[in-house]
């Protein structure tokens, strides 16, 4: 095991009907005015817009409302953001969403205190000071709620870019799992996958960190078999809070303590894919990329993928273990082919370079541009 250091200063609050601490929480940091940041509505319907105003409101902190961010949010609607919550002086972003809009909230807390945004992706500038993020989770997927990390896509130049600082871990996030249960089942299925592929990232390169593996095994084992519940019963409460827990485990770093470091080279793939096609999530491009990834990738640590076969899937080989994957992405109703997702033949050779444009793609084995174009129609 590789020595490391671990440290996540996010309080998670978890469980039915905590919402409503949400404002006491904001207030007791003495924070007075928010930029309230949501994605199309829908937590008008499920009640958790209601629930969160009420908790603002009762603990005398205002909230300036932004709505509309989109999957894959992008730097155009971020600057504009930026550009409010300056107006307005507000003192924190409360995101109130999925990955997508806490990434958004997570943009403008660091660019409010930055000449321009991109310069904070593009490497030009640091920041070295951000404005409090909370979070409301309604979709449990990418761990952002938990994490430091915060993703934008530059529209004009096609690039979906990573930012990672200590000062966008979120102050305090809720998590209520009973609002997951009105959530669309592709949205289920790509938060699934989303944390499916970040554990198997780092778990795959791994050999020696007993404890990390076993701990990736079980999250691995325990999304696959909560899904199946879940499909069989959308309103399984039970499953839907194991879910929630287990994903954000699987993006909080506890996962991979020990473990030097994942190759990342699919999500950097779907990162390609998503950039030109911002419509696409994360997970339903990973769900199409995964299976031909992992059978790609499996001479680079062919013991710990056998690993991965036999304690995940029940499987004799790496390749039965790939097939019972896309067995069950096929069957909880996933995209498995890049036309389900709108990616054309003639688009995998930009897809392959924009992947490789950030540096060497891949640790298990290094991808070249041909390489992936070879990987990507396997599943056109």
């Amino acid at each position: 095991m590789h020595n490391f250091e671990y440290c996540n200063p996010t309080r998670l609050v978890f469980g039915r009907g905590t919402i409503q601490r949400i404002g006491p929480m904001i207030a007791s940091d003495g924070i007075h005015k928010v930029l309230l940041v949501a994605g199309g509505g829908s937590i008008r319907e499920n009640g958790v817009y209601q629930a969160v105003v009420q908790s603002l409101t009762a603990s005398g902190v205002a909230a300036m409302e932004e709505w509309g961010v989109q999957p894959n949010p992008q730097l155009g609607r971020a600057r504009l953001l930026v550009q409010r919550a300056r107006d307005e002086q507000v003192e924190a972003v409360l995101a109130v969403g999925g990955g997508s809009v806490i990434d958004m909230a997570k943009c403008v807390a660091a660019g409010v205190t930055t000449q321009d945004l991109w310069d904070l992706f593009d490497g030009k500038a640091l920041v070295e000071h951000a404005l409090p993020v909370f979070a409301v989770l309604t979709m449990s997927s990418t761990g952002s709620e938990m994490d430091p990390v915060a993703f934008i896509t530059n529209e004009a130049e096609h690039r979906k870019c990573r930012l990672e600082s200590p000062l966008l871990y979120p102050r305090a996030s809720i998590v209520d799992p009973l609002v997951q249960t009105s959530l669309p089942w592709r949205q289920t299925i790509n938060g699934a996958v989303s944390a499916l592929s970040h554990v198997m990232a780092t778990y795959l390169v791994g050999s020696f960190e007993e404890t990390a593996l076993a701990l990736n095994e079980a999250l691995m084992r325990t999304i696959i078999r909560m899904v199946d519940r879940l499909q069989a019963d959308h309103g399984d409460y039970g499953a839907r809070a194991n879910l929630a827990w287990a994903t954000t485990l699987a993006m909080n770093g506890v996962s991979s303590v020990g473990i030097e470091d994942g190759d990342w080279s699919a999500c950097r793939i779907e990162a390609a894919i998503s950039a030109m096609h911002p419509e696409v999530a994360h997970g339903a491009g990973l769900a199409v990329i995964l299976p031909a990834w992992t059978a790609w990738m499996q001479e680079g640590n062919p013991g710990q993928f056998q690993r991965w076969a036999r304690a995940v899937w029940n499987a004799g080989t790496v390749d039965e273990g790939v097939a019972a994957m896309k067995t069950a992405l096929q069957h909880w109703g996933a995209p498995t082919a890049l036309g389900d997702i709108g990616v054309t033949a003639g688009e995998l050779r930009d897809v392959a370079f924009a992947a490789l444009a950030e540096g060497p793609l891949g640790r298990l084995r290094t991808l070249t541009a041909r390489e992936v174009v070879e990987l990507l129609k396997e599943v056109l």
